[in-house]
């Protein structure tokens, strides 16, 4: 199938608007625990997350890159139009979610679209069963992971320094969470901006254009992680009141330890080119943090609300997709 190059540097630009949508969609992740303890104003909470966002590209490697590139779905499948009409199922379900406020995953809208516009152009041979399968387990550990190192964490901290007074320890974990939060960011950058990296990196291959190798270009990873930076510093607000304050009331120290637990498990997750959740990540560490205080400090109803999210996630981004797509092959010959 041929397709005029206008178009193609249209599903781009696509695709760079729904990373500018992941950061402002995401932002909560990485500032709702710093600004709901009051440790920085919102403006500057942004500012602080898009720098470092924009600066992972250079601790991490590529390895979720090439997961999305070539892990999700078969690569002889892709094309334009499948790239356009995934991305269009992430960006119209990121978009609803982040209108109510909810902190669902565009990681996994974003595999939704892939694996629903896939299967309407190819049926379900076209999905990659290893790379979907460990995209699903990652659904459950990484927020399982993140509860458990929090939970410990602010345990740990609690034995620790139950003879300090709560002012000497309000006043040091300020300070270090100014360094979890950037360590978290660093994170969120690090494995978020790469699935998009990874989808512009296979409509390029694709369409011939990066030869016989699989690779993601430097400009695509500099693109990729100037539109998560700006997105990030327009900070999507309504989803940082429910990560920051609705969940659990958290005070800096609580802040920190989820934080660190985020970002160890956004680390891990990258180092072994798994592309996670980082909202399912850092909801599941707020809610370790919450639960060491007592159970019932834990708003279980919120809870219960970005759970049903989360499942709804995948399926209703591959509708999307999918309608987009069969929308599209009447638009365009394939």
């Amino acid at each position: 199938m041929e397709l005029a190059p206008w178009f193609i540097i249209f599903v781009i630009a696509i695709a760079l608007a729904f990373d500018f949508i992941n950061g402002f969609h995401d932002a909560a992740n990485s500032i709702a625990t710093i600004v709901s303890t009051q440790v920085l104003r919102p403006q500057t909470a942004v500012i602080w997350a898009a720098f470092f966002n924009f600066i992972a590209f250079l601790f991490f490697g590529l390895h979720v890159a090439n997961t999305i590139g070539k892990g999700v779905i078969d690569p002889l499948v892709v094309d334009a139009v499948v790239i356009f009409a995934a991305l269009i199922g992430a960006v119209v379900w990121d978009i609803l979610t982040w209108y109510y406020g909810i902190p669902s995953s565009s990681s996994h809208a974003l595999i939704g679209g892939l694996a629903g516009a896939a299967v309407a152009k190819s049926g379900i041979s076209a999905l990659n069963a290893p790379g979907l399968i460990k995209i699903a387990v990652s659904i459950v550990l990484s927020p399982l992971l993140g509860f458990i190192l929090a939970f410990i964490l602010m345990t740990a901290v609690s034995v620790l320094f139950f003879k300090y007074t709560p002012r000497k320890i309000d006043v040091w974990s300020r300070r270090l969470q100014l360094f979890s939060a950037a360590l978290y960011s660093l994170g969120h950058g690090g494995n978020d901006a790469q699935k998009t990296m990874g989808i512009i990196a296979v409509l390029l291959f694709s369409t011939g254009m990066l030869g016989s190798n699989f690779y993601v270009p430097l400009w695509v990873v500099l693109a990729c992680q100037v539109a998560m930076g700006l997105g990030t510093l327009f900070g999507g607000w309504r989803i940082v009141k429910t990560m920051g304050m609705k969940i659990t009331k958290l005070k800096p120290i609580g802040g920190c330890c989820a934080e660190t637990s985020g970002a160890v498990t956004l680390f891990l997750a990258t180092a072994l080119g798994i592309p996670v959740s980082t909202t399912h990540t850092i909801t599941g560490s707020i809610l370790g943090v919450g639960s060491v205080t007592k159970f019932s400090a834990v708003r279980w109803g919120i809870a219960e609300r970005i759970v049903w999210a989360w499942v709804l996630t995948i399926p209703a981004s591959a509708f999307i997709a999918a309608l987009t797509w069969a929308i599209m092959r009447y638009w365009v010959k394939i």
